[in-house]
């Protein structure tokens, strides 16, 4: 294909901002992206979710983007290259509660984005928006995952036991939470400062 006729590269706006990363809210047409890094086994195994169809991934996204219970974003890389999913999801803005939800594409973990694309996102979660807690939960042997989360400032709360059956084993799911006043004493730059 001659440059010609090559399609344009699609520009992603950002809408929000991390030292090294932007948001770009997700759209229908990122089902294919998302689906090829939720294929990756590491992905599949820590999230405890097998990869949907293209079809149904699509479907999935179509009724996020009207969903007011959550918010969606790409991860971009300064240069606009799409390089993970970041979300905000189960918001209850009454009891000011969500849940953190993180994947990035194999070839770009251990780079730091994970921990500045949460970073992130706990400045729109208490920056922006009216929460007072936001959780998550990984595998307990998932290292790398609580490693960014304690950087972020999230506190393990327990563990639920034997909660995921994933490749003929039961495995244990820590829980993790980060409360307003724990973000408000964290001394590091807020998203904000970088725009």
């Amino acid at each position: 294909m001659s440059e010609d006729t090559a399609e344009p590269d699609i520009v992603r706006e950002p809408c929000w901002r991390g030292r090294n990363i932007a948001f770009a809210p997700v759209e229908t047409d990122d089902a294919e992206l998302i689906r090829r890094w939720r294929s990756d086994p590491v992905i599949a195994h820590e999230t405890g979710a097998w990869p949907a169809s293209l079809y149904e991934l699509r479907d999935r996204i179509e009724r996020y983007l009207d969903d007011n219970s959550r918010d969606d974003f790409l991860v971009l890389l300064p240069d606009g290259t799409p390089i993970g999913h970041v979300a905000l999801t189960d918001q209850h803005l009454a009891e000011g509660t969500a849940e953190a939800y993180l994947a990035l594409a194999p070839e770009h973990r251990a780079k730091g984005h994970g921990a500045d694309a949460l970073d992130a996102l706990m400045d729109l979660a208490f920056g922006e928006l009216p929460l007072e807690r936001v959780e998550a939960h990984t595998h307990s042997d998932n290292a790398a995952a609580l490693r960014v989360l304690a950087g972020s400032g999230f506190v393990p709360e327990g563990v639920r036991r034997s909660a995921c059956l994933h490749r003929g084993r039961r495995h244990d799911i820590s829980l993790l939470s980060l409360l307003r006043p724990e973000w408000e004493a964290l001394a590091r730059p807020r998203a904000w400062d970088h725009l």
